[in-house]
């Protein structure tokens, strides 16, 4: 009997420690479940790569890349023959001088943590700005892919100016002059608009896509520039139409092809608001060019191609801050009011006196603001959550008065930013071409060549002169 009792014990004493070894088994795999499920929540909250937003944003900057090229060739179809390569160079230029400078410093100085007014130093030469997401701009792509789409921008942002001073600026000056812009104008403007400290962007100004840093900004130095150029020197008489509308209407179809990208690439993802940018990116272009050639037809009996191109581009120019924010009927709007805006505001050029060229002020800078205020009256907050009601959707005033004050302030760095670096340059190198050089056209008398095999347009003694590579072709004899 007491046998069998000492077994039972001795069978409990087993029987209690296998179930204690089970149950400190048990804790010890649920404590380690525990650290697994730890470590794949912290994996899941950091920020991932997303391959479509990723392939949507190579593209988008692909096609803001295009713009410049584009532009290029709308501003060189405007101009004359014997400038037509100046002008075209022009834009080429801007694509490798603002890409070194935005490298080393000016992609830092726009989007690097710094003061409400500008960025500092902590993205020099790219150091931090790699393969993974940013936790502030990038969250679902690239860091280095954000960078170089929004260096797209910035390249050509100074190039629109070149269409202000086009036929008569020094090359050297036109080239610094574009290089020290982005850094001093261009930079501190993005930082306020779109960095994460930015001044405006804690305000709540909106700018989706770069009214304000990109089209308000380069129209107003423009408009500076052009008048501490001053007028081109023309004979009584002189012709100065543009010499190949087809290049032009060929840019202004790469312009808003590219555009797509410019606007709806700013979504920075692939999805719903990416799509609406696009819609309201082409409606508002296509109304504008309408109704340019509707004014055209009424105030000149003659729809023009050029009229067309510049209204479509002044669509483009006005939706660009809108298009994050508003729906295809605001489009519409924006789209119509901006050619009356821009037609009239060209007008008015003679009557002030001022040579703006190709007419970038009233296109780029009037286009710019027109668009920035229509923002603040048509914004939709159920379009993008990120912005705010405007004005005719339950919004009142304020976003609207947040919108005046992104004006003013790009308005204000601009013209102040370009009286600076463009006197300087004046007192210094010239900003001027010489008398005999802007006669004989800027093509041979600056860079030693000639767009077309044609006459020379009495250009030889300045090639002479200047050691040129290359002469004007020699003319074929009469029979």
């Amino acid at each position: 009997m007491y046998g069998l009792i000492d077994l039972w014990k001795r069978f409990s004493a087993a029987r209690a420690l296998t179930l204690l070894l089970i149950l400190m088994g048990t804790c010890a795999g649920m404590g380690a479940f525990g650290q697994d499920a730890g470590a794949t929540a912290e994996a899941a909250a950091a920020p991932k790569i997303d391959t479509g937003d990723t392939a949507w944003l190579l593209v988008s900057t692909a096609l803001v890349m295009l713009m410049t090229p584009g532009l290029a060739l709308f501003y060189g179809g405007m101009v004359r023959a014997k400038n037509v390569l100046n002008m075209l160079l022009k834009s080429f230029i801007a694509l490798s001088v603002v890409t070194v400078l935005w490298v080393v410093l000016g992609y830092s100085l726009a989007f690097a943590k710094g003061s409400p007014f500008i960025g500092s130093f902590e993205f020099v030469g790219l150091n931090g700005v790699g393969q993974e997401p940013d936790d502030f701009y990038a969250t679902t792509t690239p860091h280095l892919l954000f960078m170089v789409f929004q260096l797209m921008f910035a390249i050509i942002t100074p190039a629109l100016i070149s269409g202000a001073v086009a036929e008569r600026m020094k090359f050297s000056a036109y080239v610094l002059f574009i290089g020290i812009w982005s850094l001093v104008v261009y930079s501190p403007l993005a930082h306020m608009v779109w960095g994460e400290e930015g001044f405006l962007l804690k305000l709540g100004a909106l700018d989706f896509a770069g009214g304000t840093v990109v089209h308000i900004s380069s129209g107003a130095s423009a408009l500076v520039l052009a008048i501490l150029l001053g007028k081109r020197k023309l004979g009584s008489g002189e012709d100065v139409r543009p010499h190949n509308l087809p290049m032009t209407l060929i840019g202004t179809g790469l312009l808003w092809f590219g555009w797509f990208g410019f606007n709806g690439g700013s979504a920075v993802a692939s999805n719903g608001l990416a799509v609406s940018a696009f819609v309201v990116t082409h409606v508002a272009a296509a109304v504008a060019g309408l109704v340019w050639v509707l004014i055209e037809w009424v105030a000149y009996k003659k729809p023009t191609a050029l009229g067309f191109a510049t209204g479509a581009v002044a669509g483009l120019v006005a939706i660009t801050p809108a298009s994050g924010f508003v729906g295809p009927i605001a489009a519409i709007v924006i789209g119509a009011g901006v050619s009356f805006v821009s037609f009239f505001a060209i007008k008015m050029k003679a009557k002030l006196g001022y040579d703006d060229t190709l007419d970038v002020f009233g296109v780029h800078c009037m286009g710019g603001i027109w668009g920035a205020l229509a923002t603040g009256l048509f914004a939709q907050k159920a379009i993008n959550s990120a912005g705010a009601d405007g004005l005719f959707f339950g919004g009142g005033f304020e976003l609207l008065g947040k919108q005046v004050v992104g004006v003013l302030v790009a308005l204000a760095l601009a013209v102040v930013g370009t009286l600076v670096i463009g006197g300087i340059l004046k007192a210094t190198i010239g900003l001027r071409a010489a008398d005999d050089e802007e006669d004989a056209g800027l093509d041979l008398a600056l860079h030693g060549e000639s767009a077309y095999a044609g006459p020379s347009y009495g250009a030889e003694a300045v090639v002479a002169e200047s050691g040129a590579m290359f002469a004007p072709m020699p003319q074929p004899e009469k029979a």
